[in-house]
């Protein structure tokens, strides 16, 4: 039985992106393992804290999550 995790900084996804997420990586799952593993595949969404998740030594915050995906440097 599958386990998805997948791990976010908080406040980065709404909840329909979230949804969305969880949607795609099950159907992503089941277009590998075949359409009786659906029903047994869990998927997780855990936030971590603005902040708490660091890249190369720097905390990474949501302001900067937000920046990234608009196409500007952190």
């Amino acid at each position: 039985m599958p386990l998805i995790e997948v791990n976010v900084i908080k406040d980065v996804f709404s909840p329909a992106q979230k949804r969305e997420i969880i949607t795609r990586l099950t159907a992503a799952m089941v277009e590998v393992e075949g359409e009786n593993m659906r029903p047994v595949t869990w998927c997780v969404i855990r936030e971590v804290a603005s902040g708490d998740w660091g890249i190369a030594g720097n905390p990474l915050t949501t302001a900067d999550v937000h920046a990234l995906a608009a196409g500007a440097g952190v």
